[in-house]
């Protein structure tokens, strides 16, 4: 495994970080976490040097923390592992609610200590409510008491929001979403560069863009096969990543052991400004064939989720895509069946706006899904 400096404080943190978003469930329940195969994964991510794993308050139906808790309880394996987690700001209502929150997370994850917390999803609108409740005020605390050993923020806005929230406090980290497909998007690579230059540490998170840039047609990753067609998508993605020195951890939510192996290979074989011109034409040629068929730019994190009307976004926005960039017209028109019969269609829309208010990725959702059940249906 590669290990990058972390925090400027000699800490020995895996490139490679396991994400505990997307672990494997039973009958497709995301809040049933199936503990047997998900611990098989941290067992054989730890074995071959992971030694970060991250969560949050709310993933997996609020059972990510939990099983955790559970996980290190079992394999006795806490003490080797840099853990973080994220406090949900969203749901803090008053200043006392962040050291509610916390406390919650330390009795789930059976630990007296986070070695990293953050400040979840932060956006202009999260920010400004953090301040107003003396938000510093609570992280200080926590780190006095040793509750949390590093303070951090992950971050769904611009840019110029971002660098708002780095200079308006001494963080230790931050976690950005990036991918060669999101090189401009919200912090990018302006903001990943901007954040160094100021001393605070860089997470990556959806590098393979929730998976969808690991499944990719022939025909749009025909570059990347051409350069080398032994190497998966998933493989490419993350290097293009890895390729960036600023970077000190990338956050994947693997969910076989087939996955683990293939980033692990990644991260041995792929060292900082090391791809080759070719290479970089490459995954930038593959960008643009991509970018050309893909109707809307959802990561499936299911922050949009529950909606009042019961409309199954993602899975929506999922067929939505596949239709055009997989070409799977009949295939995503019958799968679009099934949420008609169930009600959970686009046409239950009400057009609230709460799903786009609680969107990272800033979405137009209402717009998007009336086109998506015009072409689905």
């Amino acid at each position: 495994m590669q290990y990058r400096s972390f925090i400027n404080k000699g800490n020995k943190v895996s490139l490679l970080d396991y994400g505990c978003m997307r672990l494997p469930v039973i009958d497709n329940d995301d809040s049933k976490i199936d503990y047997e195969k998900s611990s098989e994964l941290l067992n054989h991510a730890i074995a071959n040097g992971i030694n970060y794993i991250d969560t949050a308050y709310f993933y997996h139906g609020q059972q990510s923390e939990i099983f955790l808790g559970e996980y290190f309880k079992k394999y006795g394996n806490r003490k080797d592992i840099y853990l973080a987690t994220k406090n949900p700001v969203w749901e803090v209502k008053e200043h006392r609610d962040f050291e509610k929150f916390l406390d919650t997370q330390l009795e789930r994850l059976n630990t007296s200590f986070i070695d990293f917390y953050l400040l979840h999803a932060l956006d202009k609108n999260r920010w400004d409510k953090c301040l107003q409740l003396n938000v510093f005020e609570f992280l200080e605390k926590a780190k006095e008491e040793d509750k949390i050993k590093y303070i951090g923020f992950s971050f769904h806005d611009d840019l110029d929001v971002f660098k708002e929230i780095i200079d308006s406090y001494d963080f230790d980290f931050c976690q950005i979403q990036l991918n060669y497909l999101d090189e401009n998007y919200q912090a990018g690579l302006e903001g990943m560069r901007y954040a160094k230059e100021k001393g605070v540490s860089v997470v990556i998170m959806e590098p393979v863009k929730g998976g969808r840039l690991a499944n990719l047609p022939n025909d749009i990753t025909q570059p990347l096969k051409d350069i080398d067609s032994s190497k998966s998508n998933a493989y490419w993605a993350l290097s293009w990543l890895i390729n960036q020195s600023e970077i000190s951890v990338i956050l994947s939510g693997m969910n076989s052991l087939e996955q683990i192996d293939d980033n692990i290979n990644a991260c041995n074989e792929i060292r900082p400004n090391t791809l080759t011109a070719e290479e970089l034409s490459a995954i930038n040629k593959t960008k643009d064939n991509l970018n050309d068929k893909l109707k809307i730019d959802c990561t499936n994190c299911k922050y949009c989720l529950p909606c009042p009307s019961g409309v199954a976004i993602p899975d929506v926005f999922s067929y939505y895509n596949n239709m055009y960039v997989f070409n799977e017209a009949d295939r995503s028109k019958k799968s679009y069946q099934n949420l008609l019969k169930k009600n959970s269609d686009a046409a239950q829309c009400i057009e609230c706006g709460q799903c786009e208010d609680e969107c990272p990725q800033h979405l137009p959702i209402i717009k998007t899904l009336v086109e998506a059940h015009n072409d689905l249906v």
